[in-house]
C-alpha cells in the first residue's frame, strides 16, 4: 500500500471552510478506493494558487524529500497550481523524490493522451485565474470611478456611507490640525503625544502609532485623490486638506526621508 498525502486548498473568492472539507471528503474516499495510505494533510486557507507562496505547500514540498509518502492527492489540479510554470516545476521537484500527483476528480492517465489531457486542464486553471484577476481589476476601476470604497479601513477623518467616503465631522478637524502643524515644523512626536493626551485613538481603539501617523500624512486621500494600481482618481473623496498644506507636509516628509541618517525621528 502506498502512502498518500492530500493536499488542499481555498481561495478568498466565493469559497470557505466547507471547500475544504469537502476536498478532504472525495481525496479520502479516492484513497480508500485505491488503497492508499493517507498519512498527513496539507491545507492553505484563504490562499491563491497563483503564487507558489503557500506554508503547507512549501512543506509539503520539503516533507516529500524525507521519501515518506509517494503520492499526493489533490481534488483537483487547480488545487496544486494555478499556472503552468509552477505545475510543471513542482511536479518535477515531486518526480525526483518519487512522488507523483494525483487528481482524485478528474479521470488522468498515465498514456499519451493523459498528458495532454493534464496540459489543457492546467491551461484552463491559469486561463480561469487570470480571467478572474482581470475581471475583478475591472469591478474595482469602475467602482472607484463611481466614487465607491472598494475596502479596508477609512482613514480616520472619514467614515463611509452608502459606499463612499464622507467627511467624518468629529474627526476630521483631527487631521486638519496634524497636517497643519506639521506643516509649520512641529516634529511627528510632539503631534503624537498631543493628539494622545487629548483621547485620539485610531480606527480600532488603540493610541496612534508613528508608522500610522506618517502614513495618514501621504495619504493622497485627503486632497481628495485615490491611487489604485498605479493610476489616480480625482474628486474621489471630500478633501480634508488643501493642495499647498498637503504638498508643504510632502516636501518636508522627503527632506526628513534624505537626512534620517544624520538625525532622529522628527
Amino acid at each position: 500500500m502506498n502512502n498518500a498525502v492530500i493536499y488542499a486548498r481555498f481561495s478568498s473568492h466565493g469559497q470557505q471552510e466547507q471547500s475544504i472539507e469537502g476536498q478532504l471528503r472525495d481525496c479520502y474516499a479516492f484513497a480508500e478506493r485505491e488503497g492508499y495510505a493517507v498519512v498527513d494533510e496539507y491545507i492553505d486557507r484563504a490562499l491563491s494558487a497563483k503564487t507558489d507562496d503557500r506554508p503547507a505547500f512549501q512543506q509539503m514540498i520539503k516533507d516529500a524529500e524525507k521519501r515518506q509518502f509517494q503520492v499526493v492527492l489533490i481534488w483537483k489540479l487547480d488545487r496544486f497550481a494555478r499556472n503552468r510554470y509552477d505545475s510543471a516545476y513542482y511536479k518535477a521537484k515531486l518526480k525526483k523524490c518519487g512522488v507523483r500527483v494525483v487528481s482524485v476528480t478528474e479521470n488522468i492517465s498515465d498514456s499519451p493522451e493523459g498528458i495532454i489531457l493534464e496540459g489543457m486542464l492546467e491551461s484552463l486553471a491559469e486561463y480561469y485565474s487570470a480571467n478572474l484577476s482581470q475581471n475583478v481589476k475591472r469591478g474595482q476601476r469602475e467602482n472607484i470611478i463611481k466614487g465607491h470604497h472598494i475596502g479596508g479601513v477609512p482613514p480616520i477623518g472619514y467614515k463611509i456611507e452608502n459606499k463612499r467616503l464622507v467627511v467624518d465631522e468629529d474627526k476630521a478637524p483631527i487631521v486638519q490640525y496634524a497636517f497643519s502643524q506639521y506643516a509649520q515644523g512641529i516634529p511627528k512626536k510632539k503631534i503624537i503625544d498631543e493628539l494622545t493626551a487629548k483621547g485620539v485613538m485610531n480606527y480600532f481603539g488603540k493610541p496612534l502609532s508613528y508608522e500610522t501617523f506618517h502614513k495618514t500624512l501621504r495619504n493622497k486621500k485627503y486632497i481628495g485623490i485615490f491611487t489604485h494600481n498605479g493610476v489616480e482618481y480625482p474628486d474621489f473623496c471630500p478633501a480634508l486638506v488643501d493642495v499647498e498644506t498637503f504638498n508643504t507636509v510632502q516636501e518636508k516628509l522627503t527632506a526628513i526621508r534624505t537626512t534620517r541618517k544624520t538625525g532622529g525621528l522628527l
